[in-house]
């Protein structure tokens, strides 16, 4: 069966905050010169905001330049932030630094505690509202290049094939989408942004990207414990000081909480696990007297690109070019990204609008990058560009040092600090290792893996091909189990993982790949970069409510 084609001005592969932003606002500009301009936007998820998750603390500045009536609008931004608290954790006890000695970066008068799968939703509604074309159920496996080598848009995975690779009775061919431009805004790690990142060499002369992974639960907790506003961030324990991490407990409306866990993906010990580093958190004191009596409603996972300003690739390449974290616009020190995935977009669309008023089409814009420069979003992560570099020199060194460089400073130091690598470099060899023993999960507060990837509504059919590939079958236990004791048991959050034995007693993996939230750690972290990460069947993964 051929593929059936459509075309469109631009075509946008990811319903994040970025890519909604970029399809409104394309609607918007469009409107304002009295002209059409046909705008496509596919999203992976079931829905919109399915595969949203993130803390979330938002500052609302770029939505408002998108929305300057977002409030009658009836965005989902409701609980005010009424308090900041900065906790430094021991394994009993904690330290609460005076908000007057914590960096600006850490201050969040004037945002908002949401979910930022909820406001997708809504962005959503108003992007449909001005004609944006949304197609929620449709992954982009395939970038379309031209006869030029420009990218021409992208196609659609094919669906209905089964396991062996052969076409099943539902089996319906994959659509060519065409676009003048291609924008892609896949998020962290996205499976078509590596493909243009590596055609158009978009990382040469950068640092390297650089990653976290962000464990969240949403919890419904006792009314005497909740406080609708307040932000509680922590570091430390569980954590040593030489790995990087730390903790959010947010206070949503409606008794709910959102809280979770963020571990920088450069450690070096092949036996931590972020996911039982997350479920220790949990069960400190500071944050027990929240969640004590109350229930857990969500999970997930996501990886975080957190490298900054130094690690942005080229935004551009002839056809299109990166939005939000596809390219890493996230501020780590100020634990945001949204705003600056929204302001990306926006930029994005007012640049491509005019390209194509002008009769352009799949040439290099490279006014983008240019308004980029110009924009408060490039001044904002210039002034946090050193935080992560020196975060990787332990926590309290590399806190010191980031505090004089915010406070004494205020961001504007003459030096810019670089990253020392990619973070499956970092993994030491098992046998220079001190195994971790993490304590039994009670069921209270702290749970298995199988228990919570169940609370992230996540399903995949598993009569289709794998969608986790392995370059060579060999390395999982040739290699990786032979030198970091199978690591990836560890850094996946989903049990995805497992070394399993044959009755013969010899080990292989066995990948467990319904069980996938699309982290995309293991795309990251694996230490030979075995593991490609790509898209399964459209609307399959988590389903992820009020994330």
């Amino acid at each position: 069966m051929q593929r059936e084609s459509m075309d469109f001005d631009v075509v946008i592969v990811g319903g994040g905050p970025a890519g909604l932003a970029a399809a409104i606002r394309l609607k918007e500009v469009a409107a304002q010169a009295e002209q059409e301009i046909s705008v496509c936007l596919i999203e992976k998820g079931s829905e919109i905001g399915a595969h949203i998750l993130s803390g979330a603390v938002m500052d609302p500045r770029a939505l408002a330049e998108l929305f300057p009536d977002w409030k009658e609008k009836g965005a989902p931004l409701k609980a005010a932030v009424t308090e900041d608290c900065f906790l430094m954790f021991s394994e009993s006890g904690s330290y609460r630094i005076p908000n007057f000695l914590l960096p600006k970066c850490f201050h969040n008068e004037g945002n908002y505690v949401i979910s930022l799968g909820n406001v997708c939703r809504w962005m959503a509604q108003q992007a449909e509202a001005l004609g944006v074309e949304i197609y929620p159920g449709f992954a982009g496996s395939e970038v379309l290049f031209d006869e030029n080598g420009a990218v021409r848009g992208v196609a659609t995975g094919d669906m209905g094939m089964l396991r062996d690779g052969s076409q099943g009775p539902n089996y319906q061919p994959g659509i060519e989408l065409l676009a003048k431009y291609t924008f892609f805004a896949e998020g962290c790690r996205g499976s078509l942004t590596k493909v243009v990142e590596k055609k158009f060499g978009l990382h040469e002369g950068r640092d390297p990207q650089v990653y976290g992974i962000g464990l969240k639960e949403l919890w419904e907790i006792k009314s005497e414990n909740h406080k609708e506003g307040l932000v509680v961030h922590s570091g430390g324990w569980p954590l040593d000081n030489d790995t990087y991490g730390g903790g959010f407990l947010y206070h949503m409306e409606n008794n709910q909480i959102t809280l979770g866990y963020v571990v920088g993906l450069n450690y070096d010990n092949p036996y931590l696990s972020p996911y039982e580093e997350f479920q220790r958190f949990k069960t400190h004191p500071e944050i027990k007297k929240f969640l004590e009596g109350g229930k857990r409603l969500a999970y997930g996972a996501r990886a975080i690109a957190a490298g900054g300003l130094q690690s942005l690739p080229k935004l551009t390449f002839p056809g299109g070019l990166l939005l939000g974290d596809a390219a890493g616009f996230l501020n780590a020190s100020r634990i945001k990204g949204s705003h600056c995935a929204i302001k990306s977009g926006a930029l994005a669309a007012e640049t491509c609008f005019k390209a194509i008023a002008a009769g352009r089409a799949r040439d290099e814009l490279s006014e983008f990058p240019q308004a980029f420069e110009q924009s408060w979003l490039h001044e904002e992560l210039h002034r946090a560009r050193n935080f992560k570099p020196w975060m990787s020199k332990g926590l309290y060194w590399g806190s010191l040092m980031f505090g004089i460089d915010q406070i004494a400073l205020r961001g504007k130091a003459p030096w810019t600090l670089h990253h020392s690598g990619f973070d499956h470099v970092k993994l030491k060899k098992a046998a220079d290792c001190k195994p971790i023993e993490y304590p039994k999960h009670d069921g209270v507060y702290s749970f298995d893996r199988l228990s919570s990837v169940f609370l992230s509504n996540t399903n995949h059919e598993e009569d289709q091909p794998c969608h986790l590939h392995l370059k060579d079958a060999t390395v999982p236990v040739k290699t990786n189990l032979a030198l970091y004791d199978a690591p990836e048991q560890r850094y996946c959050p989903a049990g995805v993982y497992e070394i399993v034995r044959d009755e013969s007693g010899d080990p292989r993996l066995q990948i467990n790949a319904q069980n996938c939230v699309h982290c995309k750690t293991c795309d990251i972290k694996d230490p030979t970069q075995n593991i490609t990460w790509t898209t399964p069947q459209g609307g399959e993964g988590p389903n992820y409510p009020n994330m």
